[in-house]
């Protein structure tokens, strides 16, 4: 498990499929979950099969999530802002109710 190292100085909150996460400002969004105990962002198209980040410097593509409506962002790369909404990826371009292409 993840755990950060110091309590949160400057906390950010959004949120992760209808639930609060509270970041720190500067925590890219893969990090934030991560230290909020999220594990599984996106499903791989092919399979089907829970994903993680995984590189954490866009090189993988595996941290695939929607924020504020806009699929195929990658999480270790975006900043978190205060009342983001981000959710999970489960097909390629969208979420698993078949939300924005």
């Amino acid at each position: 498990m993840f755990k950060r190292l110091h309590d949160l100085r400057t906390p950010v909150s959004f949120e992760f499929e209808g639930e609060t996460v509270t970041a720190e400002d500067g925590d890219t969004v893969a990090a934030a979950l991560l230290a909020h105990g999220v594990r599984h962002v996106r499903d791989a198209v092919v399979s089907g099969r829970p994903r993680a980040p995984y590189c954490m410097i866009g090189a993988c593509f595996e941290c695939l999530v929607e924020i504020d409506g806009r699929p195929n962002r990658q999480a270790c790369l975006t900043p978190v802002r205060a009342g983001m909404a981000v959710r999970r990826q489960s097909v390629a371009g969208g979420t698993p109710d078949g939300g924005a292409q």
